[in-house]
């Protein structure tokens, strides 16, 4: 049984349980791996002194958060509600990734010699840090995915090739 969802002019397939199963990593996998390596990098701006490091490390992260919740708006979000039904859960997500957007476009136009770039870098920092509890913490929205009938392994393939994609046009657009 599959369900369509339509985003932005854009059909995406929400696979049920019932699809082979694939050795690629599954959806959940994929985007915990995706908060893993943002939190290093916001690690590793912490702790660095360096502007020209500072600027690569928060153009990476902006870089990477963008493909990270486009990935997650356009086919994860959607998923997940077509199979929990969630409202409020899924509701809750966007509006957070419309802050950390807003926050992205900011540091994006600034740079580290700008008297809050330091400042704009830790609070998205923050709000990643939240955002990443809110979906991984027991009863969150991972942990609703798990118990629906979302085919997870399915949806990996979709994000991985999604973000491949993204990551592709981000290279491009940057030379």
């Amino acid at each position: 049984m599959r369900t369509s969802v339509s985003r932005n002019s854009s059909t995406y397939q929400v696979p049920s349980r019932r699809t082979a199963r694939s050795s690629s990593p599954d959806a959940i996998a994929l985007l915990k791996a995706d908060h893993r390596q943002v939190a290093t990098w916001f690690g590793q701006f912490e702790h660095t002194r360096s502007a020209e490091r500072k600027q690569a490390l928060a153009t990476r992260i902006c870089n990477a958060l963008k493909v990270h919740t486009e990935i997650e708006e356009e086919i994860f979000y959607p998923a997940f509600l077509a199979s929990t039904r969630d409202t409020d859960m899924h509701h809750e997500a966007v509006v957070e990734h419309a802050g950390a957007k807003n926050l992205i476009a900011e540091i994006e136009a600034a740079s580290p010699a700008d008297d809050y770039f330091d400042a704009k870098v830790k609070v998205l920092s923050e709000m990643i840090k939240h955002h990443v509890k809110e979906e991984e913490q027991p009863g969150g929205m991972f942990a609703e995915a798990r118990k629906s009938d979302m085919d997870l392994a399915q949806l990996g393939q979709q994000l991985k090739a999604r973000k491949r994609e993204l990551e592709r046009q981000q290279a491009e657009g940057a030379h």
